[in-house]
């Protein structure tokens, strides 16, 4: 556009500038939402990929829930286990917000692949070896739900994050139901409860666990796909979501200003 149209030329740094900021919007909201697809769709992939493996086979099936979401290591679904959590925790690693953040993103990605990368034992038990490395999986999957919770719990009081709280919200309810659930299973493993149920205690623990992380991840990814104006044909579907995490999360955040700063 000429001066003669009454305004002046943007220069091209600040094109490429705001180009840059842009692309890493996107990438950052990339990132959320491939985290917030992996807890929300990995408890039921594993059940219902053993179902489907154990049909192909003729079998009935009965044994498509295992105890635990580390006992899919030992079921149909070990790839699809394994490649969830290594990717779950390189998104962690990878992810950048704040130094606080940064470091609990990348106790919790370290975590995850050591989860992966180190199995339960096998429920007869197996040799001293697999014992001790099962070991090791039973403290890296402590670390990684107590990891999870302080992640949500952090991002509440974020920057950027606080100030809408229809975003902030989700993360402190994913981070409190964490840590209760962290807590219900421990009591159900202490006292036995539920060892002979088709779904135990342990695997819908971990199944809500993952869920409330995945779920509040995928809020912050829509949440920041609406602010950058990434997604013009599925506007009206994050408009609908938003919509409902606005009343969970309050008002607060509706008609403050939105700034790439905030981003």
């Amino acid at each position: 556009m000429s001066e003669a149209d009454g305004a002046a030329a943007v220069p091209p740094g600040d094109k490429a500038t705001a180009g840059q900021r842009d692309q890493d919007a996107w990438t950052v909201m990339r990132l959320r939402m491939g985290v917030g697809v992996i807890g929300v769709l990995l408890p039921l992939a594993l059940p219902a990929g053993n179902w489907i493996a154990a049909r192909l086979d003729g079998r009935t099936g009965e044994g498509a829930w295992p105890g635990s979401m580390s006992g899919s290591y030992y079921t149909s679904t070990r790839d699809v286990f394994v490649g969830a959590l290594c990717a779950l925790g390189i998104f962690l690693i990878v992810y950048r917000y704040n130094k606080v953040n940064d470091v609990m993103g990348t106790i919790a990605g370290v975590c995850a692949l050591g989860v992966a990368l180190f199995p339960t034992a096998p429920g007869s038990g197996g040799d001293a070896g697999r014992q001790a490395i099962s070991v090791l999986h039973q403290v890296f999957a402590v670390a990684l739900l107590t990891s999870m919770a302080a992640f949500c719990l952090l991002m509440y009081r974020a920057p950027g994050v606080r100030e809408r709280s229809y975003v902030r919200r989700p993360y402190l309810v994913a981070g409190v139901l964490i840590l209760a659930f962290m807590a219900l299973a421990g009591a159900a493993a202490a006292t036995e409860v539920g060892d002979d149920w088709l779904i135990t205690p342990l695997y819908l623990c971990e199944w809500l666990s993952v869920w409330s992380f995945g779920f509040a991840w995928t809020g912050a990814a829509l949440s920041l796909a609406e602010d950058i104006d990434r997604l013009p044909r599925t506007r009206a579907v994050v408009g609908a979501v938003l919509g409902w995490f606005r009343p969970v999360g309050g008002l607060g955040g509706r008609g403050e200003p939105r700034s790439r700063e905030a981003l």
